[in-house]
């Protein structure tokens, strides 16, 4: 077990197993929102779901899962129309179709260090994978619009959507991403950006955790992560670390994230 560097020096995880909304790409604020405002807006709904509104929605997990509670919890006195479920998910394909016109525009880029430490685990040979409860189009096509050619390719798993039963903060995508790699939860590290996220991880016995938190869960309770900063970094722009500490890197490299798994598995 164990992610081979170039000198023959061993890292403790062979894995990186990485969250995508929040983590990746600060996509929630500007992304989803505005995407299911203009979901509503066509389908001639007077719904707006201001900056404040979504932050508290963003308690609930899954797209389809946050517009049916938006309805019983705002709109109680909405006529509902017979079949609900056709019509959230008719809403939610709407919102896709205009969040992934948004990424196609260049419109949600990457958060600043995620291309550097996939790049360094990739030198490295350390697998990357991801667990998400997006939707598997809005993963690829978001990693199709990095600027790194074939970066959906560098994910040996991509476990998004409704391909489990429950969604975070249930470990089910977690566990899958885990199965698919065929490696316990020792051999891999976590990267989340939130409780949910948190709770998700730790149930699934990756207590490895590393948080990066975004712009709506920086005041989150990450009870239980190895490690919290706001940001990965790049060179010349540290992260700050809110939670535990980098070990004596400048940035959340390879390096950082082995004295993280020792850290949490008891092996410093």
């Amino acid at each position: 077990m164990g992610g081979a560097l170039a000198g023959g020096q061993m890292y403790g995880f062979d894995a990186l197993i990485f969250d995508v909304d929040g983590t990746l790409a600060d996509t929630e604020r500007d992304g989803h929102r505005p995407a299911f405002n203009a979901a509503f807006a066509e389908a001639g709904l007077d719904w707006e779901w201001t900056v404040p509104t979504y932050g508290e929605l963003l308690a609930v997990t899954g797209g389809k899962e946050r517009i049916r509670y938006f309805i019983e919890r705002w709109r109680p006195d909405f006529p509902a129309p017979a079949d609900l479920d056709a019509f959230i998910a008719d809403l939610h394909r709407r919102k896709t179709a205009h969040y992934l016109a948004m990424l196609r525009g260049g419109a949600i880029p990457l958060r600043p260090g995620v291309l550097r430490l996939l790049r360094e685990a990739r030198a490295a040979g350390v697998r990357l994978a991801i667990a998400t409860t997006t939707t598997p189009e809005n993963v690829v096509t978001l990693l199709e619009c990095s600027g790194e050619p074939a970066l959906p390719d560098w994910f040996e798993v991509i476990a998004a959507g409704d391909i489990v039963p429950a969604k975070k903060p249930a470990p089910d995508i977690f566990l899958l991403a885990l199965d698919r790699l065929r490696l316990p939860p020792r051999a891999c590290v976590a990267v989340e950006d939130s409780d949910n996220g948190v709770r998700s991880a730790l149930g699934a016995d990756l207590r490895a955790l590393l948080v990066t938190v975004s712009s709506y869960t920086k005041d989150q309770d990450f009870d239980g992560a190895t490690l919290v900063v706001d940001g990965l970094g790049e060179p010349g722009q540290p992260p700050t670390v809110l939670a535990g500490d980098l070990a004596g890197s400048g940035l959340v490299d390879l390096a950082a994230l082995d004295a993280l798994h020792r850290q949490a598995w008891g092996d410093a």
